[in-house]
């Protein structure tokens, strides 16, 4: 009995320290680093099929690191990366970008930015949401 009770006191323990580990806050940026917060897709916009819709992009840096471009994968797909032109350095950073997908229906969509680090592009960490693209309609013909 007391061999079962030394083991589920010792699992406890471990999962102690492990949830603790968790719960760090991420290691402050050095100068000229770039890390991704979260993305969103505006719920409110009608996301079509091969027509640009926007993305806003939160992220934290370490002064104004030069943001080359936003690359997506849509659903596993990618990826295909495009310019960044809308770039506020704030607390935290946004960076607005317009995007398009080719493919309809409910769509899983991950992001990474490269930037400019000691004189190379560097990938920063992924970040990811969900939406849906509703298909183009076709003009029914005229009879």
């Amino acid at each position: 009995m007391k061999l079962i009770l030394k083991a589920v006191l010792m699992n406890i323990a471990v999962l102690l320290v492990i949830s603790s580990c968790s719960t760090v806050p991420t290691k402050p940026l050095a100068p000229g680093d770039l890390r991704l917060l979260s993305m969103h897709v505006s719920e409110e916009e009608n996301i079509k099929v091969n027509i640009p819709f926007m993305v806003n992009i939160k992220f934290e840096a370490g002064g104004e690191p030069e943001i080359r471009a936003a690359c997506f994968y849509f659903s596993g797909d990618g990826p295909r990366c495009f310019k960044v032109t809308d770039v506020n350095y704030g607390s935290p950073g946004t960076i607005k970008i317009q995007i398009h997908t080719k493919d309809p229906g409910s769509t899983h969509l991950e992001c990474y930015v490269g930037y400019i680090r000691d004189g190379k592009i560097q990938p920063t960490n992924v970040i990811s949401t969900h939406y849906s693209i509703s298909p183009v309609k076709k003009p029914s013909p005229v009879r």
